[in-house]
């Protein structure tokens, strides 16, 4: 009974890898402005996303400026600024403080029944252009409207389930990675051969980390799929890769882990065959 106990407990623990890492993701990843800032930060550099956010920009912006007869070439000449102020440090803190403004809106797209969308508000990068531009002396440049601008990162056509789901994440964020790993000794202690339950326990976190990257890399295709047409699809992935990179992480470091404990305990017990 105790061998069959053993065993239960740590195919649950294996089981309960990746909904730990998903929980504890959710409730402490995405549930923190600060740390989804973070996430988000990298995209800065990401040419998807740059494109996608001057595109936008610029489209919004073209033909707001009334210039006349210089309509065109003003029109013009905030496109090529927009792209290059897309490589600029100001462009990075504007990024930021718009990820920033975006996380109540993922919230609120993730925790309530409004909106089925999450979306960034270019208008603290419009106005970081607005201002390079005026101190630079380009004509007209005062005239920049800074608009509300919102990019459609993410969009689903229902969020009931991923909201219920994301709820009950945060409510598990903290128990149960406290739990699988209540389990896992509890697994060793009541084995018969200890060492043995230790080589399957080192062997189930593995396990489980291998069901994690599975389940990322199955979200990621799912969350792609998903997406409405005139969602840019490499910027999408991109967004999907950061905010998941911890995750990833994870995958990694519950692997290694696992492994190291399995084979430690395994050499131990070959080394006091050892005469």
């Amino acid at each position: 009974m105790r061998t069959i106990l053993s065993a239960v407990l740590i195919v649950l623990v294996t089981l309960l890898v990746p909904a730990s890492a998903v929980a504890y993701w959710a409730d402490r990843d995405l549930g923190d402005a600060d740390r989804y800032t973070a996430a988000m930060s990298p995209l800065a550099t990401d040419p998807a996303v740059q494109n996608v956010v001057v595109t936008q920009a610029a489209r919004a912006l073209t033909g707001q400026i009334d210039a006349g007869p210089f309509q065109g070439g003003v029109d013009a000449l905030l496109g090529e600024a927009l792209r290059s102020f897309a490589g600029t440090p100001a462009y990075r803190t504007a990024w930021d403080a718009a990820n920033r403004a975006a996380h109540a809106a993922f919230l609120e797209a993730l925790t309530t029944g409004d909106g089925n969308a999450v979306s960034i508000d270019l208008a603290p990068v419009i106005a970081e252009v607005k201002g390079e531009l005026v101190g630079n002396g380009v004509p007209f440049a005062d005239r920049i409207p800074v608009t509300h601008v919102s990019v459609k990162v993410m969009e689903y056509d229902n969020l009931g389930a991923l909201r219920k789901g994301f709820r009950m994440l945060q409510i598990a964020g903290v128990w149960l990675p406290a739990l699988t790993l209540v389990l896992a000794a509890a697994a060793i202690a009541v084995a018969v051969r200890r060492r043995r339950a230790v080589i399957a326990t080192g062997l189930g976190l593995a396990v489980g980390a291998g069901l994690l990257w599975i389940a990322v890399e199955a979200g990621r295709r799912l969350t792609l799929d998903d997406l409405p047409a005139d969602i840019d699809r490499p910027a999408a992935g991109a967004v999907y890769d950061a905010l998941t990179a911890f995750l990833r992480t994870a995958v990694w470091a519950v692997l290694a882990v696992g492994l190291a404990t399995a084979l430690a305990a395994w050499l131990a017990g070959r080394l006091r065959r050892t005469p």
